[in-house]
């Protein structure tokens, strides 16, 4: 650019004769001010516009229209098996119905019984309520489109999509490792654990977890989304999920690979070796038991939260820690059916079927209901 502005100001150096012993930097100032000449202005105008319309856009700026919030994306989702689609669809709103009944009745039930008013089914509560959440946030936009004929999402509800996923899921990762550390203090220190498990101090845990999983989806939406798509609007996925929206990207980007990946061991592998570090505690508790009741008990809380944990980071490690394009596309987009909506229906089946504190609860809730009906 400073070469072709050079030649432009010798040639008007050549034009109007100057002197060649004048300084070139103070003659052209000059020129531009005061003796340009009408003639010569559209060369300059037309050099400029060319060079702006033919310059190359930056990556950040590459195809307004391609970034522009007006632009609805496609989900695939299951296209390609059409077939499926209505099988997929049915088991779908099925699984939905159970977890919006599911967790909403351990909700309900751990605030109405006073008995179960401890850390242990607060923590609960919260993940049944993430769940509600995480589900509620897919599930509806997916069977609209198993249903109708288009399956389009417009951007504002695929950035929602997107941001609610990544939060609600990282919030879980640090809440199972909550609800592991809440398992080490019940039974590692049971004559300490209303002091060591406080109120305050659970309140303070799962609200360091929801913004801990605020803060990772603020810095990896906000990433992904900067990616030029090159107009790209196919999401190769049943909803908004990253890996799909890297695919879309028409550059490779190893800041977010560096982001993603030290966030993964964050959210992920920090987590679940706390999860591991506190199990192995209990192990070695649990084996100093003597009695027969309470072994039992501690297998079967214990055993609940193991069995969600293994369920859930089986599979997001499996999605989230492997190199991109690595897994095929069917096998991703069923991992990510399971996690997105078996895990969520199975978690109140998994504590409730084997705990005998929530049957009770249901019961006397019940009883109550009763009474106060025929009084």
């Amino acid at each position: 650019m400073n070469k072709h502005r050079e030649a432009m100001v010798t040639e008007y150096i050549v034009k109007r004769n100057i002197p060649k012993g004048e300084s070139t930097q103070t003659s052209a100032s000059g020129i531009l001010m005061q003796t340009l000449d009408i003639l010569f202005l559209p060369k300059v105008m037309l050099f400029f516009v060319t060079r702006v319309l033919t310059s190359r856009p930056s990556r950040g700026v590459m195809d307004t229209n391609n970034e522009s919030s007006t632009t609805d994306f496609i989900l695939l989702g299951f296209s390609d098996l059409p077939q499926l689609e209505h099988i997929i669809s049915g088991v779908v709103f099925v699984f939905y119905i159970m977890t919006l009944a599911g967790n909403t009745a351990i909700i309900l039930v751990s605030n109405l019984d006073s008995q179960l008013h401890t850390p242990m089914y607060f923590f609960l509560s919260n993940l049944s309520f993430l769940d509600l959440c995480y589900a509620t946030s897919i599930i509806p936009q997916m069977l609209v489109n198993l249903w109708g004929p288009t399956k389009s999402i417009t951007y504002g509800g695929c950035v929602l999509q997107f941001f609610f996923a990544l939060d609600l899921g990282a919030t879980e990762c640090l809440l199972l490792a909550v609800m592991a550390y809440d398992r080490y203090a019940a039974v590692c220190q049971p004559l300490h654990y209303t002091v060591l498990m406080h109120p305050q101090l659970c309140q303070k845990m799962v609200l360091t977890a929801w913004l801990g999983g605020l803060g990772s989806a603020l810095i990896v939406c906000s990433l992904t989304l900067k990616l030029p798509r090159c107009g790209h609007r196919e999401v190769d996925n049943f909803f908004c999920e990253m890996p799909a929206l890297l695919k879309m990207a028409c550059v490779y980007s190893k800041v977010i690979e560096i982001v993603v990946f030290a966030l993964g061991v964050i959210f992920l592998l920090a987590p679940l070796s706390i999860i591991f570090i506190s199990y192995a505690i209990i192990t070695q508790a649990v084996m100093r038991i003597k009695s027969t009741a309470r072994w039992h008990k501690v297998l079967n809380t214990c055993g609940s939260h193991l069995t969600v944990v293994t369920l859930f980071y089986g599979t997001i490690i499996y999605m989230y820690m492997k190199p991109q394009n690595s897994t095929s596309e069917d096998e991703g987009k069923f991992l990510t059916l399971f996690y997105t909506i078996v895990t969520p229906t199975l978690n109140p089946l998994i504590y409730t079927l084997r705990n005998k504190d929530v049957k009770s609860a249901v019961k006397r809730i019940l009883c109550e209901r009763k009474w106060s009906a025929k009084s």
